[in-house]
């Protein structure tokens, strides 16, 4: 894609924080009151050692990063092209980097044991995408780890996050970003909701919980009747994917 169709990015980018309705100074009330949705989320793809070497790209306000190092890592880097958030995300955590993902990835050599890339790859054209997929499997050590957020089409609501927000790019279902981690050479795809978690950050979203597994058994429900198919099984407007460098040696 030329520059022609991507030069908005600047102008959105510049004041992030504003268009995506965030604020000009890190919550650290409202970050750790998410802490019990990241425990779940991310259960079972974190590192043991806690001196791995893990980046935060598209870092944002630096709130995974400033949980992350709740949990005491300490060999954090965060990457975000948007000055506004990497302010916010300096407020609490350093290094982090005012820098385009790709370009960071680019120049980089050092092997890492775990990139993050939560609400990123939507952003991307195709052809990004499936650059940063490739720059981040080689950018990984052998048994190194990469997870990503991103919008999954296979939603009934997908249309509203995907187009409620001027930047993003593309919409992937499960099984099509499952396809991509292990073109690029990735093993293990694994994806999993990111919606209400089990035992959450207040009682109104543990009850959540329990109301989304009675309405995702009606949708699943559905997509089996017009489809004989129950799908990739993963329906929230959001979904979390994991794959992990294969050791070859």
């Amino acid at each position: 894609m030329n520059r022609d169709e991507t030069g908005y990015r600047d102008a959105i980018y510049r004041d992030y924080p504003q268009v995506a309705g965030g604020a000009a100074r890190f919550d650290r009330e409202a970050a750790d009151r998410w802490a019990p949705c990241l425990d779940h989320y991310l259960r079972g793809w974190l590192p043991e050692r806690r001196d791995a070497r893990i980046a935060d790209l598209g870092c944002g306000d630096g709130r995974l990063l400033y949980l992350l190092a709740k949990r005491g890592y300490g060999n954090l880097t965060g990457v975000d092209v948007s000055e506004a958030q990497t302010r916010i995300a300096r407020q609490v955590v350093e290094p982090v980097l005012t820098m385009d993902a790709l370009e960071w990835l680019r120049e980089g050599d050092e092997p890492l044991d775990l990139l993050l890339a939560i609400d990123v790859v939507e952003h991307l054209t195709k052809t990004e995408a499936l650059e940063f997929l490739d720059l981040c499997a080689s950018r990984l050590r052998p048994g190194g780890r990469l997870i990503l957020q991103t919008p999954n089409g296979q939603s009934p609501f997908a249309g509203a996050v995907r187009h409620g927000d001027i930047t993003h790019e593309q919409c992937f279902t499960p099984s099509l970003l499952a396809a991509l981690l292990e073109r690029a050479g990735l093993d293990g795809a694994e994806t999993r909701e990111a919606g209400p978690v089990p035992r959450g950050y207040s009682l109104r979203s543990t009850l959540r919980y329990a109301c989304w597994r009675i309405v995702r058994a009606g949708f699943a429900l559905v997509n089996l009747v017009e489809t004989g198919s129950a799908g990739d099984g993963v329906l929230t407007r959001v979904f979390l994917a994991s794959a992990v460098k294969p050791d070859t040696g």
